[in-house]
């Protein structure tokens, strides 16, 4: 299982300057450019003029955790979309990555050779992709979508790596002004159905609503647990929050 890392701030700096987190803003971007520099570091001793050596992303992803180069690299491809040299899967990859547009991102692009940076990216999905973790293959859009009572999937990026795991990515939405695709509030109210958890989390904090083909079975088997109390339930939600980053 993956452990945790240094925080990652995802809003842009101005953003961190709104909410009085510019020092936060500034640690993570200082590790981002650390990471872009274990990314060259990786590849200039692992590739030998023909192959990247098999390896080569699990050692970056060790020290810095999935969550961090996997930003990392998303931020790189997207500031090179235009490159040729790039496969379409891994631009696609790259694009479904909200990362805020800024002239600081400049700062962690790695400047490898693209065509051998490829060959890292593919590497680090297949890494990821051992974890079985939910992503937007697997769901429908949340666009106007009315969410309450719907089976969400969690973002990766929302959650402490140290409960990356498939089971901690599917909530059950009960209510909150989040629900709504036309309320000005944000809150949804789900509840996990690996655990039970109930608690508080934010529109933007789901990637999606998880396709009915892709219901694991133990999933169903949750659901029919909870969709009737969740009906009959009239009490507010119970605050908790053990897996928010």
């Amino acid at each position: 299982m993956p452990k945790d890392h240094a925080y990652l701030y995802l809003g842009s700096i101005s953003e961190a300057r709104r909410n009085n987190e510019l020092e936060d803003w500034r640690m993570s971007h200082k590790q981002n450019i650390l990471c872009k520099e274990a990314v060259e570091d990786a590849i200039r001793k692992g590739f030998d003029g023909m192959h990247l050596d098999q390896d080569c992303a699990r050692s970056v992803i060790e020290e810095y955790g999935f969550k961090r180069v996997g930003w990392v690299l998303a931020a790189t491809l997207q500031q090179k979309k235009e490159d040729g040299r790039f496969s379409p899967q891994n631009k696609e990859w790259a694009a479904s990555t909200f990362i805020p547009q800024s002239d600081r991102n400049h700062d962690f692009t790695v400047q490898s050779h693209p065509a051998v940076l490829d060959g890292f990216v593919n590497q680090f999905r297949k890494e990821q992709e051992q974890l079985q973790m939910f992503d937007r293959t697997h769901c429908t859009t949340m666009t106007g979508q009315e969410l309450e009572g719907k089976v969400l999937v969690m973002s990766p990026y929302t959650l402490k790596e140290s409960y990356w795991a498939p089971e901690n990515q599917l909530w059950l939405a009960g209510g909150g002004f989040g629900c709504s695709p036309t309320a000005a509030g944000r809150a949804v109210y789900a509840t996990c159905l690996g655990d039970g958890e109930h608690t508080r989390w934010n529109r933007e904090d789901f990637i999606g609503i998880l396709d009915e083909q892709h219901l694991p079975a133990w999933a169903q088997s949750k659901l029919d647990e909870l969709r009737p109390a969740q009906q009959e339930q009239t009490a507010g939600p119970v605050m908790g929050g053990m897996t928010m980053e």
